[in-house]
Formats: C-alpha cells, structure tokens, sequence
C-alpha cells in the first residue's frame, strides 16, 4: 500500500529556524518537501546556503508563491513577525494547516500586541482563530486546528518550568522571576555588531532589561493556568554559546502552605509522566544546555529553599529545536494525526 506523503512548504527558510526547519523533515520518509521560500535567494539552490543538506534537499529557493504554496498540506512560516498576518488568509482559505513559528498570533489581547511589536495587525479576526502551540497544555484544541502559533523559545521552558506550580496553587504568582540565559541563534540570522565572535564570546550579558517582547506572551498564557493574576520579572541573558536556553526561575511559596522538596518532586514528576518532551530530572540533578542539544527535550529540576521559603525551577532546552522547529514539527504530527514523536527522538548531541 502506497504511504500519502505530507506536502510542507516553508517560508522564509534562510535563518536558523528555517535550516532547522529543513534538517529534522529531511529524512522524513512520510514528508516531501515542496516550496522553500526566500526572496533573496530565488533561483539558488538551497543546499548552496545550507552545505550541510547537501544530498537531503535537492531545491531551489522561490519566491513567495501563493498557488504552490497553496498545494501544500502544511506550511511553515519560520519569518520575523509581521510577514505570517499579511498572507496566511488566502492559504487559511485554500484549507492549508498553516503552522507559525513568529509572534504574529500568539497573543490574543491584539492592543498588547500592537503596544510590544510596535505594528498594526492587519488580521486581527484571524488571531481569535489560532491554537497557543504548546502541546504540553494545548494538545486536544491542537489536534483540530487550521492555525498554530508556536510559542517563543523563552515562553516554552519558562512555561513549562512554572506551569506546575500554578496549576497546583503553590506559589504567589505577582512575585515570579525568570532569569533566562540563551544562545546567540536566538537573536536569529543577521549581522549585528552584539552577536559578532569577538563582542559576544567569553562574556555574558543582560538585555531587554526594560521588556521584552516575550514578556507579554509568557504572562497572557499562564494568567490561563492561574487564579491570580501573573506579575513576571523577566530578565533574559546573551551566553557565548551558539544554542541553548537555561531558566532559572523563582517563585515564593503561597502564604499559609508548607511544602518539601520530596512533594515537589512529585508534583513535576506527575505533571509530565506522560509527556514525551518534557524530562523532569531525579532530585539533586540539574539541567544543561549541552545536555538537550539538537533535541527536543525540555529537561527540568525542582528544589526548595527553605530559607526564604522559594521554589526555584530549572528548565533547559535547545532553543531553536523545542524552542522553535522541532516543537513545530510536533505540533504538525497532533495536527495530522501522526504519533507526536515522529521524527523528533533525535538523542541530544555530546559534547
């Protein structure tokens, strides 16, 4: 019996995400990969800018072509906010699954939207339609969605890490802080004086510190698990590293409860017994960056401090894998019906 083969196209395909994007569908014998966009690039072929798919891709950049790309079952938007909302309508309306990995439709308030991304949205009505692509919470409303925003690379192992937490009543929750470090991928593909070699290595630093666009997104989503309202300090950090997020969260106890590090453990250890992504760590275990890189693992510890009464959370992934592409991909597998891990049990890469 033939396999149906599960026509992707990608637009936007010439950074970090879209290279990632290409390498985890690749070797995928139930995809082929139809339409890789770049406007820049039309007419090269995609293994000329991409010399490690060389052998695995075998196309050529086009342009932005709405009638290929409507031919396709599913389509990746692995763009800079404000490209998905000015052209998803016409694929929505060809009956496209239509997978985003930009911030165009992950938050719903679209004045707080506008207010952080400094943009109009020019497709609001649209924005009500999308599924927060966190399978982790979202998996049912993911399984019968047209539309998926995937979450930023922050939003996912700082959600993840809290989530717990809310969802249990343990903690104050207008006393959060994230201290998140990251790789310089996740400032995506561009020659910008920070991310050069010699200004980003051997050296760490904080930035955004007055806000970061992440920000609202990471509060929006968990007021949802929450029964009082989510106030976040969130201070994100570049590493000389090329990939990688390590959170370090805190989260002060509720008033009035007692808890141990042994009922925490448990409380994590039950949240994600089923969940394929999510590896909750044996207590006294921390996370590394090195140890999720290239998969699609979030690893995760809790401990306590009983001095000042704190849960404090690690969370690490790779952030261009469960941070952006892989998670993608994981969203498509719900979307079609596919076993969730398909094409996503890469081992994480040592050293």
């Amino acid at each position: 019996m033939e396999s149906i083969l599960i026509k992707v196209g990608i637009i936007g395909a010439t950074g970090y995400t879209g290279v990632e994007l290409l390498r985890l569908l690749a070797l995928r014998s139930d995809v082929e990969i139809s339409v890789v966009t770049s406007r820049e690039l039309a007419g090269v072929a995609v293994h000329s800018h991409f010399p490690n798919l060389r052998g695995h891709v075998d196309l050529l950049f086009s342009g932005p072509d709405s009638d290929l790309l409507g031919e396709c079952d599913v389509v990746f938007y692995a763009t800079p906010h404000a490209v998905a909302m000015n052209t998803v309508a016409d694929l929505l309306a060809k009956g496209v699954r239509v997978i985003d990995l930009s911030a165009d439709f992950r938050i719903q308030d679209i004045p707080l939207w506008e207010q952080w991304y400094k943009t109009k949205h020019v497709c609001p009505e649209i924005v009500a339609t999308a599924v927060y692509g966190l399978p982790e919470v979202n998996r049912e409303k993911i399984k019968g969605a047209q539309l998926i925003a995937v979450p930023g690379c922050y939003p996912t192992a700082i959600q993840l890490g809290f989530l717990p937490l809310l969802e249990n009543s343990l903690v104050e929750t207008d006393r959060l802080i994230a201290d998140a470090k990251s790789g310089v991928s996740g400032a995506g593909r561009k020659a910008v004086e920070d991310f050069l070699l010699c200004e980003a290595t051997e050296s760490i630093k904080a930035y955004a510190i007055s806000g970061h666009r992440h920000h609202p997104e990471i509060c929006e989503s968990l007021n949802r698990y929450s029964e009082s309202e989510i106030r976040l300090t969130f201070i994100p950090h570049l590493t000389p590293m090329i990939r990688g997020i390590l959170a370090t969260l805190y989260a002060p106890v509720k008033s009035g409860i007692e808890v141990s590090v042994e009922q925490l453990q448990e409380v994590y250890e039950r949240r994600y017994a089923d969940e394929p992504f999510v590896d909750v760590l044996p207590q006294g275990e921390v996370p590394a960056t090195r140890n999720v890189k290239g998969s699609n693992k979030c690893q995760i510890s809790v401990a306590y401090s009983e001095d000042t009464n704190t849960i404090v959370v690690l969370s690490a992934e790779d952030n261009l894998v469960k941070g952006a592409a892989g998670q993608a991909i994981q969203n498509m597998n719900i979307m079609l019906g596919l076993d969730e891990s398909t094409g996503l049990q890469n081992i994480a890469l040592l050293p």
